[in-house]
């Protein structure tokens, strides 16, 4: 039976001719691990944030979804430490136009609310894996949750998400020797592990400089063993998936360093305070919070949504270490 609800056209379309069908919107910045890479001080403000109310991100949604967004994502910090959270994912789910709703999560709640969110509407989640061995994990995480977060992966698989990702930063020296042991769980259960190249921001340069490491020391040996990629669906994010016939998951790689890796670019991000994002390291945030109060003001959201897309760049300048305004991808929810 064909999915109507995304049939309709894309309407957002910047200079470049890339469409946007998907969103990633934060919910809350706070986070409640220490992620060396991320937070390694652990979540500071100096003042308490008030993040998008429900209203507020039914409004969002309800722009976005007009403009022809039908994924959206669920991002933070964690989003899972929001009390309402699954009030949330309920409301994002229902929308008539939204045809998938994800989230990402560091899992510490997983284990015993992965059903709820699923009955919630939510179908698909990525959960960060960084180690598959518990003390690394402890020392890369700051929480010795490991047995925990790998239990919540499998209540995922048990509740009926049909899309599981489990996210892994690479880092150079800490967890790059682990390949065989993410193998050995792919073989045998159906997820889509992700390496990811560990990005520069605003406040992990030294970290950068130190543990950063190329997909391609993934890349090689997984080609040689005879993984092959996948064709990319439209609305899928940045990874290049590969596959094999003796295995029940995939591998997908995250190289922001790539050539041409901004060429397919398919996503907006709204932040947890309302600000529209054109790029993850783009150089402002343009504010939509004053038009997300009455019902009334959509046209204007969405006229403020469009212009703003004249501006997006053709890619990022990781490469030239500019990191815009991103201190840490919690701010911006990754």
């Amino acid at each position: 039976m064909t999915d109507n609800r995304t049939s309709a056209p894309v309407a957002l379309r910047d200079t470049f001719g890339r469409n946007f069908p998907y969103l990633r919107l934060s919910v809350t910045d706070v986070c409640n691990f220490r992620c060396q890479y991320c937070l390694p001080n652990g979540y500071q403000c100096a003042s308490k944030p008030s993040f998008l109310s429900t209203e507020e991100i039914r409004r969002v949604v309800d722009a976005f979804a007009a403009m022809g967004v039908h994924k959206i994502r669920l991002t933070g910090g964690e989003p899972t430490v929001r009390k309402d959270f699954t009030e949330i994912a309920r409301l994002v789910s229902s929308h008539p136009k939204i045809a998938k709703t994800a989230f990402t999560t560091n899992g510490y709640r997983l284990r015993d609310h992965a059903r709820e969110w699923r009955d919630a509407g939510l179908s698909a989640i990525n959960v960060s894996v960084d180690s598959l061995r518990a003390d690394r994990f402890h020392r890369i995480t700051g929480h010795d949750r490991f047995s925990e977060v790998l239990e919540g992966v499998e209540a995922a698989l048990d509740a009926g998400f049909r899309d599981v990702k489990v996210n892994v930063v690479l880092l150079r020296g800490v967890n790059d020797d682990e390949l065989p042991d993410y193998l050995d769980w792919a073989r045998r259960t159906p997820i889509s592990i992700r390496f990811i190249e560990l990005m520069q921001t605003g406040e992990n340069l030294e970290y950068f400089r130190t543990y950063h490491a190329s997909a391609d020391t993934i890349k090689a040996p997984l080609e040689k063993a005879g993984w092959t990629r996948a064709t990319r669906c439209v609305d899928a994010g940045p990874a290049q998936v590969y596959t094999h016939p003796d295995y029940a998951g995939t591998i997908g790689l995250i190289a922001p360093y790539s050539k041409d890796f901004c060429a397919g670019c398919n996503r907006l991000r709204v932040t947890s305070t309302g600000d529209l994002r054109l790029c993850l390291f783009g150089e402002q945030g343009i504010a939509l919070r004053h038009l997300l109060q009455e019902d009334e003001q959509q046209p204007l959201l969405r006229a403020l949504i469009q212009d703003q897309l004249a501006y997006k760049c053709s890619s990022h300048f990781l490469a030239l270490g500019n990191t815009g305004i991103t201190p840490h991808l919690a701010s911006v929810g990754g």
